[in-house]
């Protein structure tokens, strides 16, 4: 398996609670939705997220790990009409403590951009349990150059259905 394709790995900081942003040279994306309150929600949106239910919730498969662990290789896949789309990753940091729970991925060749994401639940003082999505990315090699327009199109679409994926989570 080849390595990450970008630097600095870690640009996500998925242990901050706040984030100093995209290194120069990439796109930077942060979004924050409420997913709920209490300790049921919040044991299962950490464990959703780590075993990758961002991305399975938002129509993605994942082949190669059921939960997210530093050095993982996997590779992510998405239908885009006829066409599936395969998408190699390594996971490349995990936080896990008592109120903040998830990791990041960073691409591989052949991914069709180059970068990081992040999918963190974390929680506040109040017992409300948040979903962050943190996202570094610039335009992937070969034909990929190409159709980066189009790209972009996808991920504002994906990054909407991320924002979404744990609507309900915990609720009976």
């Amino acid at each position: 398996m080849s390595e990450v394709n970008y630097a600095p790995v870690g640009a996500t900081g998925v242990g901050d609670a706040v984030w100093v942003g995209a290194p120069v040279g990439f796109r930077g994306f942060e979004g924050t939705v409420r997913v709920g309150e209490g300790e049921q929600v919040w044991g299962a949106a950490a464990e959703a997220v780590m075993r990758w239910g961002v991305k399975t919730r938002s129509g993605f498969g994942v082949e190669g790990a059921e939960v997210a662990v530093v050095g993982e290789d996997c590779v992510l896949v998405v239908g885009v009409g006829p066409v599936r789309v395969r998408e190699p990753v390594r996971v490349v940091e995990v936080v896990e403590t008592g109120d903040r729970c998830g990791f990041a991925y960073g691409t591989r060749v052949g991914h069709p951009v180059v970068g990081e994401e992040a999918f963190v639940v974390h929680r506040g003082r109040d017992g409300v349990v948040w979903l962050t999505i943190r996202s570094v990315t610039r335009a992937g090699r070969g034909w990929w150059r190409v159709v980066f327009p189009a790209v972009l199109v996808a991920q504002r679409v994906y990054r909407r259905r991320y924002l979404r994926a744990f609507e309900g989570l915990g609720v009976g």
